[in-house]
């Protein structure tokens, strides 16, 4: 390596959550440049602390360009990641930068740096950058320490992935093969519609799908705004909501309140959630969605609490009857209204399916995201924190509504509060699934898992090590350990379904891989324990 490295860290849009992470972060980089100095190589970092602002990311895409005008095209740049981050404040940057560039995170779950460095390295994925990337607990560790010193000696960083291997290697069951066909070819026939409260979300490039691949699913987007949404939300009485908190309270779901409306959830913050729960079923009604993503974070969150209750209630096939304006139809009765969190339209396509498929198998179809936030042994398995920044549907948590609660969002996310659906998700297994943009070919990962029930003691000491207000799943992967999950994984998403047993879930992955497979996806099988040996 001729030139000196250059190391950048890429933040947040809003300055309380950039501000209340920039120690871990700063920690995190003087271990990165540590290690590159110990091998003989200079390191510098490419923008200064900003004393004003009281943190030292990159906090936006105008001032990501300017960073990247000062940076030499050439220059091995490193990119450190202890938080959540933006991914287009450097994206542009990225994308026209000819040295080679590494990626690292933390492998902690105090912020969630593995969530935007796996969001990073999937946006750049889809827009076709070469990059490495590294992880590391302690970056004093063998994997760290010899792959710094392989990329900066000049080489690409290639990890193991021999836990995927095309759907092709495999032979489907007849009868999930013909299921899946059938599903997607009825799909393409009828169409299907894609509701997007607002596209994009907190810069996850990755999360959109170009329409010129969408619509040859089936599946085509009604682009619909945040402002719609709450313009509707003002045309809800407070009757209509309190009846939608009736009917959570009569089914046990707990609500944490209290008096301080900056720091607690209130009933009034509740209330306008409800308002928004029955204007988003309106809305999705009037324009015959099938699955609907809300934009969560800019531009709503200054208006009204978190869209979380929202979300979770949407998910969930039992959920408070919302009544059609005027003529007392309820509207998508008896069913779930797939909701993909965060806008992302993978897991919107990907949410559609899942619920076709599961319901033609009889199986309760309540599917949800997860951010893949952390791991640890416990025991002889590595059991992963899969923990979604809001809510998941009651379905999923022991004890369904009753083993649920709604605590307030963080202030420094979100100013006028709002709860989310938390829970402990239920044992059983699963069906994982991932659909992605890779350099304009659409794929998805699909595989299997387990949810372990794991003692209260561990569970709430991953719940305080992460973010306590969230709900939170404990998932073993089955065949794939926790650096080929890293390597491979083109999301800070990962989709989850439950299925019966074993078997059935089995069954319902052979299906939905299929009915990817017809879709014109391409389609990989990822680890052990699917049925398909």
């Amino acid at each position: 390596m001729a030139e000196t490295a250059i190391l950048i860290a890429n933040g947040d849009l809003r300055l309380a959550a950039n501000q209340t992470c920039w120690a871990a972060q700063a920690a995190v980089e003087e271990k990165v440049m540590d290690a590159v100095r110990s091998f003989g190589y200079q390191v510098e970092r490419g923008h200064p602390y900003d004393e004003a602002k009281q943190h030292g990311f990159i906090d936006s895409q105008k001032y990501g360009m300017e960073v990247f005008r000062n940076i030499s095209p050439t220059a091995p740049l490193i990119v450190v990641e202890a938080v959540w981050q933006y991914s287009h404040h450097v994206l542009h940057g990225l994308f026209t930068h000819q040295g080679p560039i590494l990626t690292v995170a933390n492998w902690s779950g105090q912020w969630p740096g593995l969530v935007g460095m796996l969001n990073l390295n999937a946006s750049m994925t889809k827009a076709g950058i070469p990059y490495s990337t590294l992880w590391s607990e302690s970056f004093d560790d063998e994997f760290f320490l010899n792959g710094l010193k392989r990329w900066l000696g000049g080489e690409k960083l290639i990890h193991d992935t021999s836990h995927v291997r095309p759907l092709g290697a495999f032979k489907l069951p007849k009868a999930a093969e013909e299921l899946g066909v059938q599903m997607s070819r009825e799909l393409h026939r009828n169409k299907s519609i894609m509701g997007i409260f607002d596209e994009g979300c907190m810069g996850m490039y990755n999360a959109i799908i170009p329409d010129e691949l969408l619509h040859r699913t089936g599946i085509f987007k009604e682009r619909l705004s945040q402002s719609a949404l709450y313009a509707e939300m003002l045309t809800v009485s407070d009757a209509e909501a309190q009846t939608v908190r009736d009917w959570l309270d009569a089914k046990g779901m707990k609500f944490v309140t209290g008096p301080n409306p900056e720091t607690d959830l209130t009933d009034a913050q509740i209330l306008d959630q409800c308002k928004m729960y029955v204007a988003a079923l309106r809305i999705a009604d009037d324009f015959g969605c099938d699955t609907v993503g809300i934009q969560y974070q800019q531009g709503l969150k200054d208006l009204a609490p978190a869209s979380d209750l929202v979300e979770g209630l949407l998910n969930n096939v039992d959920r408070p009857p919302v009544k059609a304006r005027g003529n007392g139809r309820v509207l998508y009765e008896g069913k779930a209204l797939p909701h993909f969190n965060e806008v992302d339209e993978c897991v919107g396509l990907d949410a559609l399916v899942t619920n076709r498929i599961w319901t033609k198998l009889g199986y309760s179809p309540e599917t949800t995201l997860h951010d893949i936030r952390y791991g640890e042994k416990y025991g002889d398995e590595y059991v992963w924190v899969f923990l979604i920044s809001g809510s998941a549907p009651p379905e999923h948590h022991i004890g369904g509504y009753a083993g649920s609660t709604s605590e307030r969002q963080p202030a420094m996310y979100f100013k006028k509060g709002g709860g989310t659906v938390k829970g402990i998700a239920k044992p059983g297994e699963i069906v994982w699934s991932r659909v992605f943009v890779d350099a304009g070919v659409l794929r998805a990962d699909i595989g299997r898992a387990k949810v372990v029930d794991l003692p209260k003691e561990e569970t709430e000491r991953r719940w305080q090590i992460t973010t306590p207000q969230w709900p939170i799943m404990h998932a073993v992967t089955y065949g794939m350990s926790r650096d080929q999950l890293m390597a491979r994984h083109k999301s800070n998403h990962i989709s989850v379904a439950y299925a019966p047993t074993a078997a059935d879930a089995n069954k319902a992955l052979a299906a939905k891989a299929a009915m990817f497979r017809e879709m014109g996806i391409d389609v990989s099988i990822c680890g052990t324990n699917h049925g398909l040996e």
